[in-house]
């Protein structure tokens, strides 16, 4: 059975920058988690970032991928560079889906780290842009398969396709 690194926050766990949960707007994830298929995970607490934190942003123009090379920051409204902990956050959650054999992760959408299609456009004025979070681009690297909750019903029909017998 596949197992599935998730957004620790899609589960109820009052992790998110403002202290609350995210509601994953799908069924899915109780089915996933009944059957024990769910690893969660809360990168930025895992990078060392506290609950509730002021929220972050990758810089205007910059790409998750320009933030894993070094090329570019994740800063708060206040300037403070933040990048260090998205990255360990990041590192973290590549480590604990090779650890527990995740080969997809179903992550929310928005977030620095998580976001999956889109990511805030580091002016902190609620605009988003398309992109992705550094924890969704390091994994992909990784070579695990990323889903939003938007994109729930698609990671279920990848995990029927993967649990079929071969002929």
């Amino acid at each position: 059975m596949d197992r599935i690194l998730v957004s620790a926050c899609l589960l109820g766990q009052p992790v998110r920058y403002d202290g609350r949960a995210k509601d994953p707007g799908t069924d899915l994830l109780s089915r996933w988690q009944a059957e024990g298929r769910l690893v969660p995970i809360c990168p930025e607490m895992a990078g060392g970032l506290p609950v509730p934190r002021p929220p972050a942003e990758i810089a205007p123009g910059a790409t998750a991928a320009d933030v894993l090379a070094g090329r570019a920051a994740i800063r708060t409204r206040a300037g403070l560079d933040v990048t260090a902990a998205f990255l360990t956050g990041a590192a973290a959650a590549v480590a604990l889906a090779r650890k527990t054999g995740c080969r997809f992760a179903l992550l929310t959408e928005g977030s620095p780290s998580c976001g999956v299609q889109r990511v805030h456009a580091g002016r902190f004025d609620g605009e988003t842009v398309p992109g992705a979070g550094v924890v969704t681009a390091a994994l992909r690297a990784a070579g695990v398969k990323v889903f939003s909750t938007a994109q729930a019903a698609e990671l279920a029909a990848e995990l029927q396709q993967a649990e079929k017998p071969s002929d």
